[in-house]
């Protein structure tokens, strides 16, 4: 699904851009993933006063090797708001994916899925406007509740919102604080779990998102340039 983001956004269009991210969580699709997986892309982005740097690095899931890495750059079109990071985040984000020359199975980000008030996170309107599976994982809750998981590695606790299981808290590393998983598109919460666990032998974040994170850093910094990230 393609659509259009505006370049610049307004605090004051915060109802008309509620009520966009209702209509479109109702495109969102949670089916089972229509192929195997062999490439994941995790996606993360750094902003400065104006202007927003996003990285895209692209990884084998068998082996959790990093194949290609992408930068884009473009500006911040709304300051951090609760609930609707994805209009702040996506239009860069998008640039940086579609630099990628392999284009990825899945996509992972460091936000939410449908565990959104709206049924709308980053991972969700990401995976819509692209066509391809995504996954959210946060590193802390935006909506729901939970019980803690038990501290073993892989011990999980359903995300609840309004009684209806929206994602899944998991220990990715034992006696660590968890993650919060959550499907975005064109996969299920079992598949999105499966595949954060696999993305996280040895840390509490999956392989790409740290990369990911990493590299932004460094753009910002000023220490990553477009042609660095070949």
């Amino acid at each position: 699904m393609e659509e259009k983001l505006p370049t610049s956004l307004d605090k004051k269009l915060l109802p008309a851009l509620s009520a966009l991210q209702i209509r479109l969580s109702l495109r969102v699709r949670l089916t089972p993933l229509a192929q195997n997986i062999e490439t994941v892309a995790g996606c993360d982005v750094a902003f400065t006063k104006e202007a927003a740097v996003a990285v895209a690095v692209l990884y084998r899931l068998r082996d959790l090797k990093l194949l290609e890495t992408a930068l884009a750059r473009g500006p911040a079109p709304l300051p951090y708001i609760p609930g609707f990071l994805s209009f702040r985040e996506t239009p860069c984000l998008l640039k940086a994916i579609r630099k990628l020359r392999q284009k990825p199975d899945v996509i992972l980000v460091d936000g939410q899925g449908i565990a959104h008030p709206r049924g709308l996170g980053l991972a969700s309107h990401l995976g819509l406007m692209l066509g391809i599976p995504s996954i959210g994982c946060a590193k802390s809750k935006l909506v729901g509740s939970y019980k803690e998981p038990a501290p073993e590695r892989g011990s999980l606790s359903c995300l609840f919102l309004h009684h209806r299981p929206v994602g899944m808290v998991v220990r990715t590393r034992a006696r660590v604080r968890p993650v919060f998983v959550s499907p975005g598109h064109l996969i299920t919460l079992a598949e999105a779990v499966q595949i954060v666990l696999k993305l996280s032998p040895r840390y509490r974040l999956p392989e790409p998102l740290r990369m990911a994170d990493r590299l932004t850093k460094l753009a910002k910094k000023g220490r990553l340039r477009p042609g660095d990230d070949k």
